[in-house]
């Protein structure tokens, strides 16, 4: 019996209306991952 490992494939980065990175990921299998980092304000420009 086999095991899928789900293999994350960056498939690009955006900017959300409030300033937050999204880095949007997926596998060959179809599953999808969105995820949201927060930018720090003293790191912002």
């Amino acid at each position: 019996m086999s095991e899928h490992v789900h293999v994350r494939i960056n498939q690009g980065l955006g900017v959300t209306e409030n300033g937050e990175l999204l880095e949007h990921s997926s596998c060959r299998c179809g599953a999808t991952w969105t995820k949201t980092y927060r930018v720090r304000e003293e790191d912002s420009e």
